[in-house]
C-alpha cells in the first residue's frame, strides 16, 4: 500500500511532459485542451466518475461518524441519565469529555494520515470508533461513560478533516466546496436516520435490559464496525493508484490538478510546514469560523431530541419528530451549495444562512409558553437546522481551497476543526437540565455564536479581497501551480484567494 508522498512523486513524474497540460475544461476555455494521450477523456463524465467512487464512500464513514456521537441525544430520553445514576449536569459532562478527546487529537491524526494512506487510516479509525461507541452500550456506570466518550472522540477525530485535506489531492480547488458540502450532508442525513433507528430500537425495551437505549450505542456501534471492514476495500488512495481509473483519466486528473493547484507536487513531511500553518493569522481565523458554527452545530444535534421532548412529547413521538428538520437541513445544505458553487461566492452564503439560523433562535426564545405553543418552537428548529448546516458545510471548506501547501494544508484543516469544536466544549455544557423547556441560556449562546458568525465571515471577506487586490499589483495570477518548480503556497504573490 503506498503512502500519499510515493504517490505523489509519481503523479509528479507523470507531468514531465510540459505539453501533456490541460487548460481547466470548467473554466470556460474547453475548446483550449491540450491532448493527454487522447481526447476522449470528457471531463464532466470524469468527475461523473471521481463524484461516484469517492463521495459515497467517505459520506457514510462520516454519517456514520456523526449517527455515533450524536446518538447519545437520543439514548438520553430512552433512559440513560437515570440508569446510570446521572444527577445534576453529569450527563453534560460526559458531552464535554467527547470534544476535549477530538480536540486534543486532531492535528496528530491528520499528521498520520500524511504519513500512511486513507485507505489504511480512515477505515481503521471507523473501526476503532465503532468498537467504542459498542462498547458504550454495556457501561455500567457513570465513569465508565465518561471513559467511553473520551474516547470516542480520541477516535472520530481524523476522520473529517482527513477527508477535507483528501479531496484536496482528488478535485481542483473551485470543485472541493460543492463536494465538502456534499459529504458534509451527511451529517443531516445522521440526523434523520438516527431519529428513525432510535424509534424502532426504543421498542427493544425490555429486551435483556429495561430500557432500549444500550440496543442504540450496541446495534449502531456495530454496523459501524462492519461497514468499516469492507471500507479498506472501497476507500481508494489517490489517482495514481486508483483501480478505478484508466492511464488515460490518471494523466488527465493530474493535469487537472496541476492547473491550480499543489496536489501533484512532491512535498515531504517537514515540521517546518507544520509551522507555517500555525504561524499564519489567516489559518487562526478559517478555525474561528468554524468555531462560531460548531457551538450552534453541535447544541443542535446533541440537544434536538431534549428540546422537542421538553415541548410536552414522549419520547417515541420526541425521536420521529426530529427527522423533519434534519431533512430541511440536508435540503437546504445542497441547495446552498449548490448556488455558492455556480456563482464563486463563499463568504456571502455562509452569513445568509447564519442570519436564517438566528431567525429560527429568535422564534425559538420568543416563545414563552412552548410547552402551549409547541408549533412555535418546532418551526424555530427547522429555521436554525435549515441555516446551521449550509453555513458551517460552507466555512469548513475555508481550508480546502485557500491553503497552498499539502502539509500546510493538513495542518491548517486540523487546526480549523480543533479551533472549531472548541465552541463545541462550551456548547455542551449550556443545556442545562433544569432549563427547558425554553433552554433560554443555550439558545442565547447559540444565537450570540451565528451572530460572530457573520462577523467572522465578513472579515474573512474583507481580509481575503484586500490581499487579493494587493498581490494584483505585485505579480498576475497564475493558476498553474502544478507545474511551478519555485512554489512557495499561498505565501507566493502569484496565489489569489476565493472567498
Amino acid at each position: 500500500m503506498a503512502g500519499p508522498v510515493t504517490e505523489e512523486k509519481s503523479q509528479q513524474n507523470s507531468l514531465s511532459d510540459p505539453d501533456k497540460r490541460s487548460v481547466d475544461p470548467g473554466s470556460g476555455t474547453a475548446s483550449e485542451t491540450v491532448d493527454l494521450e487522447t481526447n476522449s477523456v470528457n471531463e464532466k463524465s470524469l468527475l461523473r466518475k471521481l463524484d461516484i467512487h469517492l463521495l459515497p464512500a467517505v459520506g457514510i464513514l462520516y454519517l456514520l461518524s456523526f449517527l455515533d456521537r450524536s446518538n447519545v441525544g437520543n439514548a438520553k430520553i430512552e433512559g440513560l441519565a437515570s440508569d446510570l445514576g446521572m444527577t445534576g449536569n453529569q450527563y453534560l459532562t460526559g458531552l464535554t469529555l467527547y470534544f476535549i478527546g477530538y480536540v486534543i487529537f486532531e492535528i496528530p491524526c491528520n499528521i498520520v494520515l500524511k504519513r500512511t494512506t486513507p485507505r489504511f487510516w480512515l477505515p481503521t479509525l471507523t473501526i476503532l470508533w465503532g468498537i467504542v461507541a459498542t462498547l458504550m452500550g454495556i457501561v455500567q456506570n457513570l465513569t465508565g461513560f465518561f471513559i467511553a466518550r473520551f474516547f470516542l472522540g480520541v477516535a472520530e477525530s481524523g476522520l473529517f478533516p482527513g477527508v477535507v485535506y483528501y479531496f484536496s489531492m482528488w478535485y481542483k480547488r473551485r470543485e472541493r466546496q460543492f463536494r465538502i458540502s456534499l459529504f458534509f450532508g451527511a451529517a443531516a442525513l445522521a440526523g434523520s436516520f438516527g431519529g428513525i433507528l432510535a424509534y424502532g430500537i426504543g421498542f427493544m425495551r425490555g429486551t435483556v435490559w429495561e430500557h432500549g437505549w444500550r440496543w442504540i450505542f450496541i446495534l449502531e456501534g456495530i454496523a459501524t464496525v462492519l461497514i468499516a471492514f469492507g471500507a479498506y476495500w472501497f476507500i481508494y488512495n489517490y489517482p495514481d493508484t486508483a483501480e478505478f481509473l484508466s492511464d488515460k483519466e490518471r494523466n488527465f486528473i493530474h493535469a487537472r490538478l496541476a492547473s491550480d493547484s499543489d496536489a501533484t507536487h512532491d512535498e515531504s513531511f517537514t515540521w517546518n510546514n507544520v509551522l507555517r500553518a500555525l504561524k499564519d493569522p489567516k489559518c487562526w481565523l478559517y478555525g474561528l469560523s468554524f468555531h462560531t458554527m460548531s457551538l450552534p452545530l453541535y447544541t443542535f444535534s446533541l440537544f434536538l431530541p431534549s428540546i422537542i421532548n421538553a415541548l410536552g412529547y414522549r419520547a417515541a413521538t420526541a425521536q420521529l419528530l426530529t427527522i423533519p428538520p434534519y431533512a430541511f437541513a440536508f435540503l437546504t445544505t445542497l441547495a446552498v451549495a449548490t448556488v455558492s458553487e455556480r456563482l464563486h461566492q463563499r463568504a456571502i452564503f455562509i452569513i445568509g444562512s447564519a442570519i436564517f439560523a438566528i431567525i429560527g433562535y429568535i422564534m425559538l426564545l420568543a416563545n414563552k409558553d412552548p410547552i402551549a405553543r409547541p408549533g412555535l418552537s418546532y418551526a424555530g428548529t427547522f429555521f436554525a437546522a435549515g441555516g446551521i448546516y449550509p453555513a458551517t458545510a460552507l466555512a469548513l471548506s475555508w481550508p480546502a481551497i485557500n491553503v497552498s501547501g499539502q502539509t500546510k494544508r493538513a495542518v491548517a484543516n486540523a487546526m480549523q476543526i480543533s479551533i472549531g469544536n472548541l465552541g463545541a466544549v462550551l456548547g455542551t455544557q449550556l443545556y442545562r437540565s433544569g432549563d427547558g423547556p425554553r433552554y433560554i441560556v443555550g439558545h442565547s449562546f447559540a444565537l450570540g455564536y451565528l451572530a460572530g458568525n457573520v462577523i467572522v465571515s465578513s472579515l474573512l471577506y474583507f481580509i481575503l479581497s484586500r490581499e487579493n487586490k494587493r498581490r494584483d499589483e505585485v505579480a498576475p495570477e497564475v493558476e498553474e501551480v502544478g507545474h511551478l518548480k519555485d512554489w512557495d503556497g499561498d505565501e507566493d504573490p502569484r496565489w489569489r484567494f476565493q472567498y
